[in-house]
C-alpha cells in the first residue's frame, strides 16, 4: 500500500466519523427519516452533477445497474436508516461496538464473494481491532437498559450488513463503472426506499429549516457522503479490500477524538488501551 492509499484512507474515515457529530446536532431539526432521505438525495445529485459535467460514461449493461441499484440499497437504504434510526435508543458505546463489526463482517463476505483470503496475522489482526473497540465502549454501556434500545440494536446492526455487504458488492464492480458514476446511482438509488418511507411515516412541515439544519445537512451530503464515496471506492480499485475496510476500525476513536475536542469528553485509560489495540490490530492486517 502506497503512502497516499493511507493518507487517503485516513481522510474518508475522518470524514465518516464527523458524520455523527453532525447528525446529533442536527436531530431535533428534522425526523430520522427525511433527514436521512434528504442527505441522500443532496449527495446524489451533486455526485450526478459532477459525473455529467466531466462526461463520464455510463454504463451499458443492464446488470450493472441492477448491481448498482443492490449497492444504494445496501449502503444507503440500509446503512442511512440504521444511522438516523439507532442513535436515540442505543449507548453510544455499546453502538459502537456492534457498528464495529462492520469490518469482521465484511471480511467474511470478502472470504465468500471476493476470494480474498486472510493469513493468521491477518484474522488476529481483524480481532484485536474489534477487541480494541470493545474495550473502549464498555465503560458507556450502563444505561444499555432504555425503551427501544432492541430495536437500536436492529437497526445498527442491519446498518453494519449494510455497509459490508455493499462494499463487497461494488468491488465486484471495479473496471465495469466510472466510479463517480456509480456513487451516482447507487446513491440515488438508495435515497428513493428512504424517501417512500419518509413519506409515508413522517411529515416534511416537521423540518425546522434552520441555519445550523442546512450547514450539517450540506455538510453531510457535500463531505460525509458525496466527497467520502467518492474517495472510497477509487480507492477499493487500488487497494485489497480487506486492507482497505481494516481503517473502518479507527472511525470510532476518531469519533471519540471529535467529542474530546468538541463535547468535553475526557479521554480515559480504556479509550487509549483500546486505541492502541486497535492500532496494533491495523498494523497486522497490512503485514
Amino acid at each position: 500500500m502506497r503512502p497516499w492509499h493511507v493518507v487517503a484512507l485516513l481522510g474518508v474515515m475522518i470524514l465518516w466519523a464527523a458524520c455523527y457529530p453532525l447528525i446529533t446536532l442536527a436531530r431535533p431539526f428534522a425526523p430520522p427519516l427525511l433527514f436521512a432521505a434528504l442527505r441522500a438525495l443532496v449527495a446524489g445529485a451533486v455526485l450526478a452533477l459532477l459525473a455529467g459535467l466531466l462526461r463520464r460514461p455510463l454504463p451499458r449493461d443492464l446488470r450493472v445497474w441492477g448491481a448498482l441499484a443492490a449497492v444504494g440499497v445496501a449502503i444507503t437504504t440500509f446503512g442511512f436508516l440504521g444511522m438516523f434510526n439507532a442513535e436515540p435508543s442505543v449507548p453510544p458505546g455499546l453502538a459502537t461496538v456492534i457498528a464495529g463489526m462492520q469490518p469482521l463482517i465484511a471480511a467474511v463476505l470478502a472470504y465468500f464473494v471476493l476470494g480474498e483470503r486472510l493469513g493468521r496475522w491477518q484474522r488476529l489482526g481483524l480481532v484485536l481491532g474489534f477487541l480494541g473497540i470493545v474495550v473502549i465502549s464498555v465503560p458507556h454501556l450502563d444505561d444499555a437498559g432504555r425503551a427501544g434500545f432492541a430495536w437500536g440494536v436492529a437497526y445498527i446492526g442491519l446498518a453494519a450488513l449494510g455497509v459490508a455487504a455493499g462494499n463487497v458488492l461494488i468491488t465486484r464492480l471495479s473496471g465495469q463503472v466510472d466510479m463517480l458514476v456509480a456513487m451516482a446511482a447507487q446513491t440515488l438509488f438508495g435515497a428513493v426506499p428512504l424517501g417512500v418511507m419518509a413519506m409515508l411515516h413522517e411529515r416534511p412541515a416537521a423540518i425546522i429549516w434552520s441555519p445550523a439544519f442546512v450547514a450539517s445537512l450540506l455538510a453531510l451530503a457535500l463531505f460525509g457522503t458525496a466527497a467520502a464515496y467518492w474517495l472510497w471506492f477509487m480507492l477499493l480499485e487500488r487497494v485489497p479490500f480487506s486492507r482497505a475496510n481494516a481503517f473502518s476500525f479507527l472511525v470510532p476513536f476518531i469519533g471519540f477524538a471529535l467529542g474530546a475536542a468538541y463535547f468535553n469528553e475526557p479521554a480515559s485509560v480504556p479509550a487509549l488501551s483500546g486505541l492502541a489495540m486497535t492500532a496494533i490490530g491495523i498494523l497486522l492486517i497490512q503485514h
